[in-house]
């Protein structure tokens, strides 16, 4: 029989995507107010994958992924899925498009990205509140590599290398408070 051990904190990640680049230091504040500093965030990045958001949220879509500095539990995924959510409807209010920033919460291990979700599929798990988790990349062979419902964004080398970068902040700071990577 295994033995039970609890699971090292993971680095939460949040992707947010908007046509309005300026609300985007407003964004990091909020989100900073709940789920702690910001210790890294990505270029601003063209998101042209789909025009699944359009409708909702305009044209010339980017994208932006940031990283907070407070490694939590990997079981508060759900809670920061439903913060996200409701920071998104504060920023819908009064705003001229009807959802002005898109907020994806996640967390980074040693060996994979993990998603959270409103929408179930055939590969999402429920966790709790309506919220589902996907693991959407695995760390294989020293880098992050798709599964087959991974999406086409989340497999381009460049996001590849902004998680890997994501990743080598996580085990640092597993290092530098004594933790192992894996609970095994």
């Amino acid at each position: 029989m295994g033995q039970i051990r609890s699971h090292p904190p993971v680095k939460l990640i949040v992707g947010i995507i908007t046509a309005v680049p300026d609300l985007l230091s407003i964004v990091h504040q909020r989100l900073s107010e709940q789920l702690g500093r910001v210790d890294f965030a990505s270029d601003l990045l063209p998101f042209d994958y789909t025009d699944y958001y359009e409708a909702e949220m305009g044209r010339d879509l980017k994208r932006q992924f940031v990283s907070f500095d407070r490694l939590i539990p990997a079981e508060e995924l759900a809670s920061a899925k439903c913060f996200s959510n409701a920071v998104e409807c504060e920023f819908a209010k009064g705003d001229s498009a009807p959802r002005p920033v898109n907020l994806d919460p996640g967390y980074i291990t040693a060996a994979k990205l993990v998603l959270a979700s409103t929408k179930d599929h055939a590969h999402r798990i429920y966790l709790q509140d309506g919220i589902y988790a996907e693991i959407t990349l695995k760390f294989y062979r020293k880098t992050f590599q798709p599964w087959e419902w991974t999406y086409p964004d989340y497999r381009t080398p460049i996001y590849i290398d902004i998680f890997n970068h994501i990743r080598h902040i996580y085990m640092e700071q597993l290092k530098g408070i004594g933790l192992s990577p894996h609970p095994f």
